[in-house]
């Protein structure tokens, strides 16, 4: 990420995250000797018209491409440049102004989520961004990842002490006891991560994790070694119940997802649709089979062809990609762009619709699979007497208390009955170990309510996202 490589080159550089044009053009305008646009392949004619407008403002200024959007074939004649990056930005741009490739990695102070909201409430709270390294081995042949960095992983963070330091260091500067670990398969590595759970122990540190995993990566550690390491949040990628991938093979996901979420930790299961296998009759069995998981978040995916992967080069040969439909669609979330025997484009955004909305009809919302999470996992705790694990509960306790005004709201408004009467046995529950619901905790219930609704009619109208500050 651009924040990795500004913090490892001695040269001054100035990084924008999500600038309107005005003000990148602004900054362009000061007259820097390179501009380095990082995108991908959605962002195609956003990185191009950047491009241009750098070409126009500032003629000597050298243009360098980076991420995954240069995996685009011929990307160097459609879009304006002077270099392209492939693979790791660090040792590329070090490269790039002749300084040590080989110097020591310093980790940047990164914020992983702002702006955040909760039913339409802002929630408050640093949570920071680490990045051990990038890349992964398995050689998925879909994923863009394993095939940017050449199928091999490219850590930055090589140890469990260097991970250590950096989370320390950004507790310190930052106040960040929350990390979104950016690390497409951190816990393959579990030598690293045996090493940074012991020192959390040493120190008594009480951080928290989210990250990506493969289900063959947690299979090297017992659950409640996870649980004691706090990870909080486990991306899972199960993509088919049909079609098991080399990384699943042997899993059984159903136990693992419950397991992972009686021991506090929230798990989303992702899955692809409109494999090669798929037809009308059998796409259903998938769909279900994910759905029936009960994970705290379930992502649909159409299966993609990106440029770059093993999947889009097999496609390209048999000649079922779309080239007639744009870049900006090319992300898994509307429609595909390749031929399949089965279903057509625009019944692909059909399928993926009612996918996502049978898993909200079947297992409520996710706010609320959250909340059933942390009162499992707290619950599991009740009686330790490890002061390390009790630690671990009193983080439980201030989810679930954050959680707690949102439980009335979701009782009357989620979308089905099941959903609503689990909501009030949560509340129940609720009570059961911390009593009745206090005042402010009816006030900020009613807060949330107002602004769940408020919410709702600016998806209605506006219908997207908020976007980010600069």
């Amino acid at each position: 990420p651009p924040a990795v490589i500004a913090a490892n080159l001695s040269v001054p550089t100035m990084v924008l995250d999500f600038p309107s044009l005005a003000e990148f053009e602004r900054e362009v305008a000061k007259g820097y000797d390179t501009v380095g646009i990082s995108f991908i392949v959605p962002n195609f004619a956003k990185a191009q018209h950047m491009a241009r407008r750098v070409r126009q403002l500032a003629p000597s200024t050298r243009i360098v491409l980076g991420g995954h959007g240069t995996s685009i074939p011929d990307v160097e004649r459609l879009i304006p440049c002077d270099a392209v990056c492939r693979g790791d930005g660090v040792g590329f741009m070090r490269q790039y102004y002749g300084e040590p490739v080989d110097a020591p990695i310093r980790h940047p102070a990164v914020e992983s989520a702002f702006n955040r909201h909760f039913l339409g409430a802002p929630v408050t709270g640093t949570s920071a961004m680490l990045m051990p390294g990038n890349g992964c081995p398995n050689a998925c042949e879909f994923c863009c990842t394993t095939h940017f960095f050449d199928k091999r992983y490219v850590p930055y963070l090589k140890t469990g002490r260097d991970v250590f330091e950096a989370c320390a260091e950004l507790e310190r500067t930052r106040g960040a006891t929350e990390f979104f670990v950016l690390d497409e398969n951190f816990l393959k590595y579990r030598d690293r991560a045996l090493e940074l759970l012991a020192l959390m122990e040493q120190h008594r540190k009480q951080w928290s994790f989210g990250l990506f995993s493969s289900a063959e990566s947690i299979g090297q550690y017992g659950l409640d070694v996870l649980m004691r390491m706090g990870i909080f949040f486990l991306w899972i990628g199960v993509e088919s119940k049909r079609h098991v991938f080399a990384k699943n093979q042997g899993v059984d996901m159903p136990a693992l997802v419950a397991e992972l979420r009686s021991r506090g930790t929230c798990t989303l299961a992702s899955g692809i649709l409109f494999l090669d296998h798929h037809t009308r009759q059998n796409i259903e069995e998938d769909i279900d089979y994910l759905v029936g998981l009960k994970a705290d978040f379930v992502q649909f995916m159409q299966l993609g062809p990106l440029p770059g992967t093993a999947l889009y080069e097999r496609m390209e040969r048999d000649g079922r990609l779309r080239h007639d439909i744009p870049y900006e669609e090319w992300h898994g979330q509307h429609r595909i762009w390749f031929d399949h025997p089965e279903f057509t484009p625009e019944e692909s955004e059909r399928w993926l619709r009612e996918a996502f909305r049978r898993d909200l009809m079947v297992n409520g919302p996710s706010l609320l699979r959250m909340a059933e999470t942390y009162m499992a996992g707290y619950e599991r705790l009740l009686d330790t007497s490890d002061p390390f694990m009790a630690g671990r509960r009193r983080l439980l306790r201030e989810r679930l208390i954050t959680h707690w005004p949102s439980l009335p709201v979701i009782a009357r408004l989620a979308p089905s009955s099941g959903a609503r009467r689990r909501a009030r046995i949560l509340q129940a529950r609720y009570e059961a170990h911390f009593g009745p619901a206090s005042a402010a905790t009816l006030a900020r219930s009613a807060a949330v309510g107002a602004t769940a609704l408020k919410e709702a009619l600016r998806l209605a109208t506006i219908g997207s996202t908020r976007q980010p500050p600069t």
